[in-house]
């Protein structure tokens, strides 16, 4: 895809849930067709060579994170209490692991700075994603260990990510399905978890954690205060590697991707063979954490409405919304409600409130779990983020790496990027990658909503895979619009008011799938399927008949 020339965008100054109003639109330069953003001091255009600077954070994002640290490491300091108190000899398997995963999960240490834990961009009271409000009302993605490198995707939630297959391919439906990360790289092939595979893609992504070898996650794991109960989960093998006396002096040194022909930490075949079966067992036993209840909670509204408790009644708009999610607006064709339309109540119809019900039947709990997703793949043909810091990381950083050599001209080509690179496990899969350029993984709409605060919406959440959006209202509508309102390379939303009568052109223009575009929803209707979507939040106390946010220790 060619990108577009020089062209005005409209970026809306700072808005919360849209309820109909006018924006504030600003026109902002765009160069190469991306839009220039100082929103947090991060696309900050050099008026002499029209390049990007190198992307930095604002103060309130500074201020942001350095509370986000402070939380992670309370966390951490609580498991650590936990196993202190409680031995491994004295625990069952599951405990024991569970435990551990949620050890290796909020330990910064295990970063090449010492200064970023997986947590960063996975805590409990957003959902398992981002937890900086300041990032994802502005930049969308997150800064790595070394603060000034950024992703090129906002953080995907990893609540209920275990429940995806292995990625494969169904030649019947010629879709993927399954896998983890928005491109489904974390496929779960070699280890038969994609959530295994999912947290082994940080630690040594220079975007993120930042090690250039993914040796020093087990090195560092290997002194860490919570050792003792890796050897009890996995074997007192596990950290039995001869590690050069220079490795952490490696490990502290912030580089490129790890290169196995060169790897950073120098290992025997036999030592390297064990570190990747020590890193293998750890992020086993991250998702293991993963997979356990109070991350899968299925504790929402929807759930005890589900379940016949009376306490839990849908509203009028919500019943409305839920209808028009199974129907007219097509969203459960991907964000599978798990509950069957047809046959018999398994409950007095008194259980559930009186009202329509979609299809004219009162829709019940079916031996699905409420998943809200189908682990497709496809593109929705959602705008470029222009103010992603990613598009400004087109130089080598102070050492030396380029995050991002197509700068401004980068488009993210998805899962049919994955199946063309060195990375898929899976040859046979490449004569794909075509069909699925710009296609992103569905997501669950589980926890679409939670935040903290609730249920104030102070607290911003970005939505999609770029972070493009702001609000579910705006998501809907543009699932609604897209085929009236968005714009060709070229046009301009001058005189319209973005992301209501006018979307940017897509980031990926081909392959877009057009069950979605035109829905013909009214402005009350979309509201009433936000309503629902809002159901889907967990911790919802039915007695209150309010969400209980996850609180830190």
């Amino acid at each position: 895809m060619k990108p577009p020339g020089k062209q005005h965008y409209y970026l809306r100054k700072k808005v919360r849930m849209r309820t109909g109003n006018l924006k504030l639109l600003v026109p902002l330069l765009v160069i190469g067709g991306i839009l220039a953003t100082v929103a947090v001091h991060s696309h900050v255009v050099s008026a002499a060579n029209d390049e990007p600077q190198q992307p930095s954070l604002s103060p309130a994002a500074q201020n942001e994170i350095a509370d986000v640290e402070s939380r992670i490491d309370r966390y951490e300091a609580s498991y650590l209490k936990e196993f202190q108190a409680a031995p491994p000899a004295q625990n069952d398997q599951a405990t024991n692991e569970i435990r551990l995963g949620a050890l290796l999960l909020y330990d910064k240490t295990l970063s090449v700075k010492r200064n970023e834990a997986c947590a960063f961009c996975h805590m409990p009271e957003t959902g398992f994603t981002g937890p900086v409000s300041t990032l994802n009302e502005t930049t969308g993605s997150y800064p790595g260990s070394v603060r000034s490198r950024f992703g090129n995707r906002k953080p995907p939630s990893y609540s209920y990510a275990t429940t995806a297959p292995v990625l494969h391919y169904d030649t019947t439906q010629s879709n993927f399905y399954g896998g983890n990360f928005w491109d489904g790289n974390a496929t779960g092939t070699r280890l038969g978890n994609p959530s295994a595979e999912q947290a082994q893609g940080p630690p040594d992504n220079p975007l993120e954690m930042g090690f250039t070898d993914f040796a020093c996650f087990v090195y560092r794991a290997s002194r860490a205060p919570y050792s003792s109960l890796a050897e009890a989960v996995w074997g007192s093998q596990i950290f039995a590697i001869a590690w050069p006396s220079n490795t952490e002096d490696a490990c502290t040194q912030p580089g490129g991707h790890y290169d196995p022909a060169n790897p950073t930490v120098h290992l025997s075949a036999l030592d390297r063979g064990r570190a990747q079966t020590a890193y293998d067992q750890l992020t086993l036993s991250i998702a293991q954490y993963e997979a356990h209840p109070p991350v899968n909670r299925f504790s929402s509204k929807f759930d005890f409405y589900l379940a016949g408790d009376k306490r839990a009644q849908l509203s009028h708009d919500e019943l409305r919304g839920w209808e028009l999610f199974r129907t007219k607006g097509n969203c459960n064709s991907c964000h599978l409600d798990g509950t069957q339309n047809n046959g018999p109540t398994p409950r007095p119809p008194s259980a559930k409130p009186a009202s329509s019900a979609p299809n004219g039947t009162e829709p019940v709990a079916a031996n699905l779990e409420s998943l809200f997703t189908d682990y497709t793949f496809a593109n929705l043909g959602v705008p470029s983020n222009a103010t992603l810091p990613f598009l400004a990381e087109s130089r080598p950083d102070s050492y030396g790496f380029t995050a991002n050599p197509a700068g401004s001209n980068y488009h993210d080509a998805g899962l049919g990027a994955f199946l063309q690179s060195a990375a898929n496990p899976n040859k046979a899969w490449a004569q794909y990658a075509d069909h699925f350029n710009g296609a992103m993984q569905t997501p669950t709409l589980r926890n679409v909503d939670l935040r903290p605060g609730l249920p104030s919406h102070a607290f911003v959440k970005a939505y999609m895979h770029n972070g493009y959006f702001k609000n579910l209202k705006d998501v809907v509508h543009f699932y609604n619009t897209r085929d009236k309102y968005q714009l060709h390379p070229g046009q301009t939303c001058a005189g319209k008011r973005l992301n209501i009568d006018c979307f940017p052109p897509p980031d990926y223009a081909q392959n877009l799938d057009m069950s979605v575009g035109d829905l013909q929803l009214t402005d009350q209707e979309e509201n009433q399927i936000v309503d629902f979507l809002q159901t889907l939040t967990d911790g919802y106390n039915p007695a209150s008949g309010q969400v209980e946010v996850p609180q830190q220790p």
